[in-house]
């Protein structure tokens, strides 16, 4: 599949069957990640691929009304940085998210981007603190996010390129 068609059929996926998500295919997410464009090749992130039911379900509390979905999911990957190596450290997250998220859905994989950097668990604690406490990443490490990932159970349609915003687009000047 060219890479525009993955683009247009991702969706964000928070409804997973019990189906396992195999252990080459998260393979091949996580390298994708791994893959990611970084600044100067700095790779500041960290990922904690996480598929054991019993941290997942605790997982699913560590956001007000937005990480229901890891209850159900076959695994997650938490996506930390050491924001020590570069001062750019959310946007080389943010692409390492952005190119799992799209190897997922290029792999028949239900995904969902689950921001954790600067979000609250519903007793007004932090998410990066809750999931700490979870899976003891180091404390100079920041959270960016989760990548919730299971088969799916839920179809969305693709989207329509006729139907993209072009008034998004400036040429030349805004």
């Amino acid at each position: 599949m060219e890479l525009l068609e993955t683009m247009r059929r991702r969706r964000s996926i928070r409804k997973y069957t019990d189906e396992p998500v195999e252990k080459e295919v998260l393979n091949q997410i996580l390298q994708a990640g791994l893959l990611s464009a970084s600044s100067r090749t700095r790779r500041p992130w960290e990922f904690i691929a996480v598929t054991d039911r019993e941290n997942l379900k605790l997982m699913s509390k560590c956001r007000a009304g937005a990480a229901k979905m890891l209850e159900n999911a076959a695994c997650a990957v938490v996506v930390i940085a050491n924001p020590e190596i570069t001062d750019v450290w959310t946007e080389d997250c943010s692409i390492a998210m952005t190119n799992m998220h799209l190897m997922a859905s290029s792999l028949g994989v239900g995904s969902c981007w689950i921001q954790g950097r600067l979000r609250e668990t519903p007793d007004g604690g932090t998410t990066e603190a809750f999931l700490r406490s979870i899976l003891k990443y180091p404390e100079g490490y920041k959270l960016e996010a989760i990548l919730s990932l299971g088969m799916p159970d839920e179809q969305k349609d693709a989207y329509e390129l006729d139907e993209l915003p072009i008034d998004k687009v400036h040429w030349e000047q805004f």
